[in-house]
């Protein structure tokens, strides 16, 4: 039984209610280790995004490329036929040059144009890369996904395919 006052051990003495972070959220490496996430985005040529996956920023980009390829749906071509399970050709950064990412793409059939860390410069891939740069500037556009305010990841992702959903609208 209580005698009044606060007991030590429960809420409201010292301790908040729920702890600073969230889900998806890690130490960011160049941001003094304050917590964050990292948005990984698939884009079509003209960057409709076609597939975004939600990480920790301390994740490495190619430890989700595998997830980022698989939840690309059915790209269709112009003119008839059955629609592409896979898209035809793959550019990415430095990031993703490591042996299970072109592997990754080879199992599926996919063409692979990885820049290569020390040989290839940033500016022969810049042609290409821009467009996923811009993409993620029209979801930085959102005032929602451009601090992240949510705790919990799923209602973030939520907000993340709303924006684009709505960058799709616009591009259609």
């Amino acid at each position: 039984m209580r005698q009044g006052g606060l007991v030590e051990g429960e809420l409201g003495l010292g301790k908040c209610a729920r702890q600073k972070g969230g889900e998806a959220v890690g130490p960011n490496p160049t941001n003094r280790g304050k917590p964050g996430s990292k948005r990984h985005v698939l884009t079509d040529r003209n960057g409709v995004p076609l597939a975004v996956v939600l990480t920790a920023a301390n994740v490495h980009d190619s430890k989700v490329f595998e997830e980022l390829v698989d939840t690309v749906g059915p790209v269709k071509r112009p003119g008839k036929g059955r629609p592409r399970r896979r898209p035809e050709k793959l550019h990415a950064d430095k990031a993703y040059d490591f042996r299970c990412c072109r592997a990754v793409l080879r199992r599926r059939g996919i063409k692979s144009r990885i820049a290569r860390r020390g040989k290839d410069a940033s500016e022969r891939l810049g042609r290409y890369r821009w467009v996923v740069e811009r993409t993620l500037a029209w979801l930085a556009r959102y005032r929602r996904l451009l601090v992240r305010y949510e705790r919990r990841a799923d209602i973030h992702e939520a907000f993340l395919y709303l924006g684009c959903a709505l960058i799709c609208l616009t591009l259609t």
